[in-house]
């Protein structure tokens, strides 16, 4: 296999510190490997080597085993560690013993010289692929998290609509802004676009940028190097790093500190950024999935958000509909939780009863989704029967005056008291229809009309 030269322009395949005490071999191994893609950096000792300038940001490591002075086996063991890059030996003198010597160090590998450049190259590609899948299972191991995960469940028009649009954004690279309500379920659609995407099988790295204090924003996402600053007592892989190859997810990136902000846009622009205590860039290839509880416009408007980041991210804009939009997934997500609460707490509420339904419809449900699947389980755990009763269920509002921006309009107003009615009509005739109607003083024809409208038709009822 022959590998051509990465076309300019392309990200680099990684930083290599190539180290041997001849000048014309360091100069002859950084040419091809610079015409290969990999950004190179030379260095004449193992001391040399092993100064913070030249191990910075770098990736791997190919050296001499025979140098004057400290050899390349010493510096395998200085090498050695979580994180530490990998080791590859040349040299033109091996034997078996020697090659033993030095995988049992630590070496990543052992090979001879003169060096077939593809059979490096090829060596290099296999341990930089190997040390960034180390990154990501340390970092899901940490966290405990991943992109599995079942489908975002919805029937609504307004749902279906979302899952559209996320088929649209997986199939495309570029940056993708969530917005919506607290709890409307923006990391599960973003879940769902990398599960989707050809990046399925990297990593999936979610961060909730309002949960990180601001002094620590950069060495989260960029990560730094010990000593960078006080507290600083190792290495760290910054998220981005983490998510080489793979989706990141910035939960509510609103909260972001304009530091960050213009560190962000560098990224986005060029792909690279410096680890706090570093002098030279890392490059990374990352799908950005941006989510914000806040409209970026109105936080660029108040000068709070840079309007240069606010326009590279929102290149595919979804929007996430509250849940008091889309009340027809009531019914579908309180059995789904229901499901899932009863097996957790070991019991057995195999149904929501038609009245808590009612209840549940009825509901502002300023919290969105999150907020139902939290009532539910409360529900699941005071019931004492098979079927959850609106007796089981924490107290529950009407339409919160403070839910909407909108909801003192004449139609939302009469909305809001046309939906009472009909809860209240359906609650005096004990769920049926025929008496319900009556008591509105319509038929049961326009009676219907009005459950369908308000999302109060069962499904049976159809």
């Amino acid at each position: 296999m022959s590998y051509a030269e990465t076309p300019r322009g392309e990200a680099p395949r990684g930083s290599i510190l190539v180290v041997d005490d001849e000048s014309y071999v360091r100069d002859s191994l950084a040419s091809v490997l610079e015409r290969r893609g990999f950004d190179v950096r030379t260095a004449a000792s193992v001391d040399e080597a092993l100064t913070p300038e030249r191990l910075e940001a770098i990736d791997a490591v190919v050296t001499d085993l025979k140098m004057p002075g400290r050899g390349g086996l010493e510096l395998v063991c200085e090498l050695q560690g979580e994180g530490a890059p990998p080791v590859i030996v040349l040299t033109a003198y091996g034997t078996i013993a020697s090659a033993v010597t030095c995988l049992q160090a630590g070496a990543a590998e052992y090979l001879l010289k003169p060096t077939n450049a593809d059979e490096l190259v090829l060596s290099l590609d296999r341990w930089l692929g190997r040390a960034k899948r180390d990154r990501e299972r340390r970092y899901l191991r940490a966290a405990a998290t991943g992109p599995e995960g079942p489908e975002p469940l919805g029937g609504s028009r307004a749902w279906r609509r979302v899952l559209e649009l996320a088929g649209v954004a997986a199939g495309a690279e570029a940056p993708v802004l969530l917005s919506g309500e607290t709890g409307t379920g923006k990391e599960e659609v973003a879940r769902l676009i990398h599960r989707r995407s050809r990046r399925r099988d990297r990593a999936f790295v979610a961060v909730n940028c309002a949960a990180i204090p601001v002094d620590l924003f950069e060495s989260e996402l960029f990560g730094h190097r010990r000593g960078a600053f006080t507290g600083a007592l190792d290495d760290r892989e910054g998220r981005f790093r983490v998510a080489d190859g793979g989706t990141l997810l910035l939960d509510e990136i609103n909260s972001l500190p304009a530091t960050a902000q213009a560190k962000l846009l560098r990224v986005l622009e060029d792909g690279a950024f410096e680890r706090l205590g570093d002098s030279r860039p890392t490059r990374v290839d990352v799908r950005l999935i941006c989510a914000s509880n806040a409209r970026l416009e109105d936080e660029v408007a108040g000068g709070r958000f840079r309007a240069d980041l606010f326009y590279r991210v929102n290149v595919v804009t979804i929007e996430l509909p509250p849940l008091r939009e889309r009340l027809d997934d009531v019914e579908l997500l309180a059995d789904h939780f229901l499901a899932q609460a009863s097996a957790a707490q070991g019991k057995r509420v195999v149904e929501v009863a038609p009245r808590t339904l009612e209840v549940l419809c009825g509901h502002a449900w300023p919290g969105n989704v999150r907020e139902l699947k939290n009532v539910i389980e409360r529900g699941v755990l005071l019931e004492t029967g098979e079927t959850l009763r609106p007796e089981s269920l924490p107290p529950l509002s009407g339409i919160s005056p403070s839910s909407t921006s909108e909801d003192l309009e004449l139609a939302a107003v009469k909305a809001r008291a046309e939906r009472g009615a009909l809860l209240e009509a359906l609650r005096r005739s004990g769920g049926v229809r025929k008496d319900a109607a009556a008591l509105l003083g319509v038929d049961e024809r326009n009676l219907a009309y009005y459950l369908r409208k308000h999302g109060l038709m069962r499904k049976d009822d159809d």
